[in-house]
């Protein structure tokens, strides 16, 4: 080949070549591993085959469970992850942030529900209007999860609380928890639903979107104490539940507030590439979004960061499916 053409070739094609970005030469591959809250199992789980459909020199690596006790195994165990998911966005924030991570999407919603089945002891007398005075009986069996590991457990906690304030039945709290032993209290919310499957228990306090995806009955709570709208939530913030801190012998203080969930990337992340496009994937709202809508999750669409000096810190691909709220 002539000498100027090929010098002319490398001149024209060279600089258009070195500006294409990386992430959009190289298909991920490998590894990806995400810690998620035990609530987002079932649509992580379809997520997930969708996403290796897609890329599939991908092997998506989940583990889910509550999501203090998911962040700590970060901060705490230095357990290698990709991706963290939480049911409480505030956990993120407060343990992973600054030091492991630069920002946190709040991408859904939820809401807590009591759930049963048919063998549920009182199952076709409970209703939104006595579902307390059911709790209450001696032969009922009714759990929840710890509130030291999931968000789910201190949220059922506040639940009660704030049922007490709406319903003015002083000594309400007092008076279930006493009708809960510890032995009723679980790791992780999800572990509740084959309890109530199997007829070992007879209500459990699970996420809407858990009840849905499980199709479990579920008595559904006014907005003021159900944690599910953030209109309430100068309600909701007369909740207070003392937790666990991050050392032992340390508390802190969980306060009432709506349902958001939040997901970041781990800085560091040994698989960026492949994170990156599940996290595009996970924000699209006719895929990863569209899944949590139909599994009874509702997402925000667009995703919502709290600064922009935080948005800024987002991959490129993620700026434009996030506002600032």
């Amino acid at each position: 080949m002539n000498k100027k053409l090929i010098n002319f070739l490398l001149a024209v094609l060279l600089p258009i070549f070195i500006s294409i970005p990386y992430n959009v030469m190289a298909e991920p591959a490998g590894k990806l591993i995400i810690f998620h809250a035990g609530s987002l199992t079932v649509p992580f789980a379809k997520m997930e085959k969708i996403f290796e459909k897609k890329y599939p020199k991908v092997d998506l690596l989940r583990e889910g469970g509550g999501s203090t006790k998911m962040a700590r195994m970060i901060s705490e165990l230095h357990k290698p992850a990709d991706i963290m998911a939480s049911a409480d966005f505030k956990i993120i924030d407060k343990t992973l942030i600054p030091q492991y991570a630069d920002w946190n999407i709040r991408f859904a919603t939820n809401q807590l529900v009591l759930c049963y089945t048919d063998q549920s002891r009182f199952a076709k007398e409970i209703n939104a209007d006595n579902w307390y005075k059911i709790l209450e009986k001696k032969r009922i069996i009714w759990g929840h999860s710890d509130p030291n590991l999931d968000p789910c457990g201190y949220r059922s906690l506040m639940v009660i609380q704030l049922a007490e304030k709406y319903y003015k039945i002083n000594g309400l709290y007092d008076r279930l928890i006493a009708n809960r032993p510890k032995k009723n209290i679980r790791p992780k919310s999800v572990e509740l639903v084959s309890l109530l499957k199997t007829g070992n228990m007879d209500y459990a306090w699970e996420y809407l979107s858990v009840a849905v995806q499980h199709d479990l009955k579920y008595i559904k709570l006014p907005a003021e104490i159900n944690l599910g709208d953030y209109k309430n939530d100068n309600f909701y913030k007369q909740a207070k539940v003392k937790v666990t801190g991050k050392k032992p012998g340390k508390w802190i203080i969980r306060t009432g507030k709506s349902c958001t969930y939040g997901i970041t990337m781990l800085k560091g992340c040994p698989n960026r590439e492949a994170a990156e496009a599940f996290m595009e994937y996970l924000m699209d709202p006719t895929g990863g979004l569209k899944i949590l809508q139909e599994m009874g999750q509702p997402p925000f669409i667009p995703g919502r960061v709290s600064t922009k000096e935080m948005k800024s810190k987002l991959p490129a691909g993620l700026k434009k499916l996030v506002e600032i709220r």
